[in-house]
């Protein structure tokens, strides 16, 4: 297709460097991906402690360097304490994560669900209980019967109000230059039934959410992250609704700002889209979840595009790789540490994925940094 071998042919807007140390024991080098990551979701504040040594010890052993952190609502938010969830991390316990990574060499950036993943199953998330008028389709879908995640009202006149509070609190507490919105999977934007949203262009109403946050995390000297699948057009690519947008967003790729760091997932196939949105101008991550060999193909190819545009903008707006983790996290330090010891992983699983990436990672820098320089 046109717009898949468009992707690597030209580049448009110079995006600001990105610059990080190397992990502890790892050699500096030019071929080396600023950013090998790792994200983690649904860890319980029970299970912080030995999750720290793993932090201490195996993630600077892989090479890992950025520690992803979701948090959304399970912190002790001082600005809204109604918003609390149950079993929610205190401010010494993330004061303990932050001195640990830092000690570590591994940058930590918070999550915080923007804009969708409002509810899950029949459960609404706090911020939508507690404020059901900030929801896109308040009143509607009984018990989230038919729909997927609710949306908040990027229109409402008072939901950036409570937003940029815990934003703002969040990026204190991790003492961080970084915040990752999340906003992947927004199907409910611009809906008929909204009186402030219906008629409206969707791509300007989530272009519109991404400005918002991006200009008030500046005040915080903090960048923006998120995930980039809204951006992709899921018809065009067939990449479908899930990994691309089928409710008229990616056109919004032309009305963001171009210093937000895309965060690229594909959990079941590696399509070159890392290149589209270096060519638009974005510094990109790419994602992978359970499939070893998806990851591997990822790894590959955000070397090959890094060593194929060394010489124009784009290569070095290619800056890695992260490995996502969706549950079961308290057992995933431990599961890395067994498989590790015994050779052994499951076929499919986020340990494999993880373990596998990160060894892929480590052989294509030596074999780089062996080759001779032009």
């Amino acid at each position: 297709m046109k717009i898949i071998s468009a992707f690597v042919l030209f580049g448009f807007v110079l995006a600001a460097g990105y610059a990080d140390t190397p992990a502890p024991g790892l050699k500096a080098s030019s071929t080396e991906l600023p950013v090998r990551a790792l994200m983690l979701y649904g860890l319980p504040p029970s299970g912080l402690e030995p999750f720290l040594d793993f932090v201490r010890h195996d993630l600077p052993r892989e090479g890992v360097n950025h520690l992803i952190f979701q948090i959304d609502y399970g912190y002790e938010y001082k600005t809204h304490p109604e918003l609390v969830a149950k079993n929610a991390y205190t401010h010494a316990q993330i004061k303990s994560l932050v001195t640990v990574c830092r000690d570590a060499g591994i940058k930590l950036i918070p999550l915080v669900n923007c804009l969708g993943h409002q509810s899950w199953a029949k459960t609404n998330h706090q911020l939508l209980t507690v404020y059901p008028e900030f929801d896109e389709t308040a009143g509607l879908y009984p018990e989230n019967e038919g729909l997927y995640c609710r949306s908040y009202c990027p229109n409402h006149p008072d939901v950036h109000r409570v937003i940029f509070d815990l934003l703002g609190e969040i990026t204190d507490v991790f003492e961080t230059d970084a915040v990752h919105v999340g906003m992947d999977e927004v199907f409910l934007i611009g809906e008929a039934t909204c009186p402030r949203c219906r008629g409206k262009d969707k791509a300007e109403l989530f272009a519109q959410e991404v400005r918002t946050l991006r200009d008030f995390l500046a005040t915080k000297k903090a960048r923006l992250w998120m995930w980039g699948d809204r951006f992709i057009d899921g018809e065009v690519t067939g990449l479908g609704k899930w990994e691309g947008s089928k409710n008229q967003t990616s056109r919004a790729i032309d009305l963001v700002p171009r210093d937000i760091v895309i965060c690229d997932w594909h959990y079941d196939s590696a399509p070159p889209t890392p290149g589209y949105f270096a060519v638009k101008g974005f510094e990109v991550i790419i994602c992978s979840y359970n499939q070893p060999h998806v990851a591997v193909e990822e790894a590959e190819q955000i070397f090959n595009l890094r060593r194929t545009n060394r010489d124009n903008a784009m290569g070095p707006r290619l800056l890695g790789v992260m490995s996502t983790n969706w549950g079961k996290s308290a057992e995933f330090a431990q599961s890395v540490r067994q498989a590790k010891s015994s050779g052994v992983t499951e076929e499919k699983s986020p340990t494999a994925n993880f373990l596998h990436l990160f060894e892929k990672v480590r052989q294509l820098t030596a074999a780089q940094d062996s080759k001779p320089p032009r």
